[in-house]
């Protein structure tokens, strides 16, 4: 008998702030070969020799400026929403992370107990990345392959500029363009561009011009670049911003390699050393705040804002538990159960 169920991936937090449980979750973060796409020995002496000797006590010290009393922002917001879709469609409906806990394996789990054979998959990143869409696709198939699952898995498609999404997003926003503002600025987590152009299917679009984001391409399918681009003209549109009022960057890159640019904290710097002196900052790739949106933007951001002149940095959080973004999952939800 058929019965279907949802299941909601994000990337992941660490159990705790402890030192030993940040280097755990570095590790398992670090040595997916959708993150570091080296060959495995490679990453192996990248994260054993250069990163987890020191950042684990850096991070874990981040982790405690944004720890709440019920836990990782992330996950206890992803568990909110879990909830919300749970008493609207009165179907099963888990919660996993990518890495660490709650894990993708013990969700799969619990929808096999409760009966599932047709799942839906929504992946929690708008946009399509080999370290954060694709890694979290392929571990769901490799767990329910794995487990020898009698369970049918559709995925949602990145949803960067579905009308939802967009609208979800852009209303979230709209209680900060209230106040007086001199720039916006859509903060997108960084990838390097080797990552890009691996998943180019055409492998001779992506950076072969300054405008190859622009227009319509097979490659912009897989292209985040592009895909963060629509999204921003999309909002903004929404919004009924003007060009001068906003601009796009890429945050939290990790090594030296090529990265998309113009960089996060660069730009605020910048903006602040050419006068700015009220910033937004929005972080659209992220559907729930993080540590990258909290701490590297609403802490570190903030800080780096006003020492170079600037007035106030203000972080407008993630759509978290947003209605208009349950909304927009539950439609997502119902579309795939009449297709």
């Amino acid at each position: 008998m058929k019965k279907t169920g949802l299941l909601l991936v994000n990337l992941g937090s660490p159990d705790s702030t402890s030192v030993p449980d940040v280097r755990r979750y570095l590790r398992e973060f670090l040595m997916d070969g959708r993150v570091i796409d080296y060959p495995w020995l490679g990453r192996w002496l990248v994260v054993n020799l250069f990163v987890l000797p020191k950042r684990p006590k850096e991070t874990a010290q981040a982790y405690k400026s944004i720890w709440t009393d019920e836990g990782s922002p992330l996950v206890v917001t992803s568990q909110k929403v879990r909830s919300l879709l749970q008493e609207r469609l009165g179907e099963p409906v888990e919660m996993a992370m990518r890495y660490q806990n709650p894990s993708i394996s013990v969700a799969l789990d619990n929808l096999k107990a409760k009966g599932v054979t047709d799942l839906f998959l929504i992946p929690l990143f708008p946009h399509y990345a080999m370290s954060s869409f694709e890694t979290a696709v392929e571990r769901v198939k490799e767990l329910i392959t794995q487990k020898s699952l009698d369970m049918k898995m559709v995925v949602q498609d990145p949803y960067y500029a579905d009308e939802g999404f967009v609208d979800a997003l852009a209303a979230s926003m709209q209680p900060h363009l209230e106040q007086p503002f001199d720039k916006l600025l859509f903060s997108y987590h960084g990838i390097p561009e080797r990552h890009v152009k691996r998943t180019d299917p055409t492998k001779e679009h992506c950076f072969s011009k300054p405008d190859c984001c622009e227009g319509c391409h097979p490659a912009h399918a897989f292209c985040y670049r592009a895909q963060c681009y629509k999204t921003t003209e999309a909002v903004v549109k929404k919004l009924g911003l003007q060009p001068e009022q906003y601009a796009v960057s890429f945050q939290s890159r990790l090594g030296p390699d090529p990265w998309l640019k113009p960089f996060t904290d660069k730009e605020i710097i910048r903006f602040a050393e050419e006068g700015v002196k009220r910033l937004l900052v929005v972080c659209p790739a992220f559907v729930s705040d993080n540590l990258e949106t909290i701490e590297e933007i609403g802490i570190r951001g903030k800080e780096s804002f006003e020492s170079a002149g600037g007035e106030t940095l203000c972080r407008i959080p993630c759509m978290n538990e947003h209605p208009l973004w349950i909304d927009t999952l539950e439609r997502m939800y119902k579309d795939w159960k009449k297709s």
